[in-house]
């Protein structure tokens, strides 16, 4: 067995510049080997254009080589944070691989020939959440460990107060959205399926076909009426000009790679509705795509002989409109620039956490209307907002701690949507149809531009999911709720399987609506008790940012851990997203400040895994010790700063090497490592401050990476290593 360690973007790689030097020296002494994998957005995009390119800048598909690594029992994989591309992040990409001299292709938005279609296709494979579903072939066991915990508690994130006159809500659709709309059905006998749609005239056209279903699966399809989207839009501006609070917008452009960037486009175009009236003609002719956000709109009319006309308009209406939330006020970064800046499970928390308010264009923290438009999932966010007005500032001194057993396995649910999304081409139905029966299985009337899609979830990942809610619940004797919605058909089979499985094991765990749900875990963990929310994929990813946000102040500390259906585990290092605003502080500062706690939890745990496997003794003793220093990282205080000329990931990385060194020359188990350790770590404590040093000398300055998307790795190594005598002693270890 190996360990495969990824390789990804933004932060989370420059991170690993400096720490996987740290983990290949300390495993090498237990014979256990590391190996990289580059599944960062510039290596996807190299590798699914291998005959544009030189040999020498060709790319193994390492993606798909991980999905045949988790399907294996000896995968061992630890996954740090990824970009889930936006078309103007793959778009950015391509850019500077072009620079580069990478003979890549433009992305095509609307493709003419065929070799456009082609290209698209290909890219398809690159966008969203494409890394995940391939990974994550089995469920989701996300928690807070005790260490972290109990310093949580010590060294609270400094809590903005919540004024429970606070006008800030949260908005959703009553009717039209995909909760509204959803049918579902429970495949009894294996069968294939195909998805059709019907215009006004009776002319079908088949959208997919071939779609394999298994026993007791559940496949559901919905839809989005984007006239009454656009109505909702329309009275949630209005709602937010008349309270004279913020308007926002929270999607998931990422994951819902498909949808969701059409429902911004909605929202652009309704908030701007004037300047589109105006300039519609003009935008067409430039290529503007509301989708793509504000920011490609401002970018293509420098090239426009009405660039100023159309600024005049859109400084009128900024002005006129309701204020917009803003992603960056010094930069003059609106909500609405670009889709991928308005991720929901972290926007949405960083508001509550923040007394509930977002900021102005002038940096002012301000009420505001956080829009969802599909209520599905919006209501948890609804629910804080109603325990913040009954009980207060949540206090993370007092508070318990919400864990997350999800389902995930198989790509259930919408991590699954994105080939099953379509936009209706005209009014008609969408329909899912038997193969093999010619039967129809599920219907919607839709009109031009709805947005449609259909999900899947397997029995058998159904089945391990409520199993290791069920373990869960009875290793931690804490409160255990599925969250599951009886009027979401979907979920009402599922509540029935749940049920089952439940009286099979002779289990009794509540099943609560996720307004309920939330509600509930609110009091629990206010009470000082710890509860583990057992969700689908959604809520999963929504829930493993939320809790966390509330009671650490980051999701970036949780253990992840996905025990795969084979028998493979992978341990993902955080949900803390890939923080592209702290690369803009290396650059400009050559100050990191992301927190690598998640890659050391994931280490630990990625040790024990490998010692349980294979039984190397060894492995187990570096778990251990690992333990035991991660402790004395957080007792310490060796966490990065935000400010420049102090600690940041660098000598965080530092100070959890003189601990691990430390524990594995004190312990007794094993003589071998002992006797090597004590002097490294002898060396290391005599060395400290001079090391220290260097790392806060080497602050101050702008540095060059050699790129953005693809680093330049002898520059980035540089940048990330740039003590010496660390460096040293490093090699040292490995000689």
């Amino acid at each position: 067995m190996k360990i495969t360690y990824t390789l990804t973007d933004e932060s989370p790689a420059l991170a690993t510049y400096s720490f996987l030097p740290i983990v290949k020296a300390f495993l090498s002494k237990a014979g256990i080997d590391v190996e990289t994998s580059d599944i960062s957005l510039s290596a996807r995009v190299l590798a699914q254009f291998p005959d544009r390119l030189k040999p020498e800048q060709r790319l193994p598909d390492a993606l798909a080589s991980l999905g045949e690594l988790v399907n294996q029992a000896e995968a061992n994989l630890i996954k740090t944070p990824n970009i889930s591309a936006s078309i103007p992040q793959l778009k950015a990409t391509i850019k500077e691989l072009q620079e580069k001299g990478y003979n890549v292709p433009n992305f095509p938005d609307e493709p003419k020939t065929q070799e456009e279609q082609d290209i698209k296709q290909a890219y398809q494979k690159v966008l969203g959440s494409a890394v995940n579903p391939v990974l994550r072939q089995g469920n989701s066991d996300r928690r807070c460990t005790k260490a972290v915990k109990e310093y949580a508690k010590k060294n609270p994130y400094k809590v903005v107060p919540f004024d429970k006159n606070s006008k800030s809500r949260v908005a959703y659709m009553g009717e039209g959205d995909f909760f509204a709309n959803e049918q579902a059905v429970l495949i009894t006998e294996p069968t294939s399926v195909k998805i059709e749609f019907i215009d006004e005239n009776g002319k079908m056209q088949v959208l997919k076909s071939a779609l394999k279903l298994e026993q007791n699966e559940i496949l559901d399809a919905t839809f989005m009426d984007v006239e009454k989207l656009e109505e909702f839009y329309e009275e949630q501006i209005n709602y937010a000009k008349k309270e004279n609070i913020l308007f926002s917008l929270h999607l998931k452009a990422t994951m819902m790679k498909v949808s969701d960037p059409v429902i911004f486009g909605h929202a652009l175009q309704v908030y701007f509705k004037d300047l589109f009236a105006e300039f519609g003609d003009e935008f067409q002719k430039l290529g503007v795509n509301p989708n793509n956000g504000l920011s490609e709109l401002l970018s293509k009319i420098e090239s426009s002989s009405k660039k100023d006309a159309i600024l005049q308009k859109y400084r009128e209406i900024l002005a006129t409109r309701a204020p917009i939330s803003m992603v960056d006020s010094q930069k003059g970064i609106t909500n609405l620039h670009v889709p991928s800046d308005v991720i929901v499970d972290a926007s949405m928390p960083a508001m509550l956490k923040n007394g509930a308010r977002l900021w102005d264009k002038d940096g002012k923290e301000c009420d505001t209307n956080a829009c969802i438009p599909d209520k599905t999932y919006a209501t948890i966010y609804e629910a804080v907002i109603e325990d913040l007005h009954k009980n207060g500032t949540l206090d993370p001194r007092v508070l318990g701690s919400v864990s997350n057993v999800g389902l995930m396995a198989k790509k259930a649910q919408e991590y699954g949507s994105h080939d099953k999304t379509f936009i209706a081409p005209s009014n008609g139905v969408f329909r899912i149809v038997d193969e093999r029966t010619n039967s129809v299985l599920l219907e919607h009337k839709v009109r031009v531009g709805d947005i449609y899609r259909a999900n899947q979830v397997k029995y058998d990942a159904v089945l391990n999911w409520i199993d290791l809610g069920i373990q869960r619940a009875d290793i931690t004797g804490s409160k255990a709720i599925f969250w599951l919605d009886e009027k979401r058909p979907s979920n009402k089979i599922m509540i029935n399987l749940v049920k089952a499985r439940l009286q099979e094991c002779g289990k009794d765990i509540e099943i609560l609506a996720p307004k309920q749900a939330c509600l509930k875990s609110l009091e629990l963990i206010r009470a000082g008790k710890d509860a583990i929310s057992i969700t689908g994929n959604v809520l999963r990813d929504y829930l493993t940012d939320l809790f966390p946000i509330l009671e650490l102040g980051t999701s970036a500390k949780m253990l992840s851990v996905v025990p795969m259906l084979k028998g493979g585990a992978m341990f993902e290092t955080g949900a803390g997203g890939s923080a592209p605003k702290q690369v803009s502080q290396l650059i400009e500062e050559n100050h990191l400040r992301w927190d690598s706690l998640g890659e050391f939890l994931a280490l630990q745990a990625s040790l024990e895994f490998f010692a349980q496997k294979t039984g190397n003794t060894k492995a187990q003793i570096l778990a251990d010790c690992l333990d035991e220093a991660i402790a004395k990282w957080l007792d310490n205080n060796k966490a990065p700063s935000r400010k420049v000329k102090e600690d940041d990931n660098r000598t965080s990385h530092f100070y959890l090497a003189l601990y691990f060194a430390q524990a594995l020359g004190a312990q007794t188990k094993d003589k071998d490592l002992s006797a090597f350790f004590a002097p490294i770590a002898q060396d290391l404590n005599q060395n400290e401050s001079k090391i220290h040093q260097e790392f806060i000398d080497a602050q101050g300055v702008s540095v060059d990476l050699g790129g953005y998307y693809k680093f330049d790795d002898a520059k980035a190594q540089s940048v990330m290593c740039p003590s010496a005598t660390f460096n040293a002693i490093l090699a040292k270890i490995q000689a």
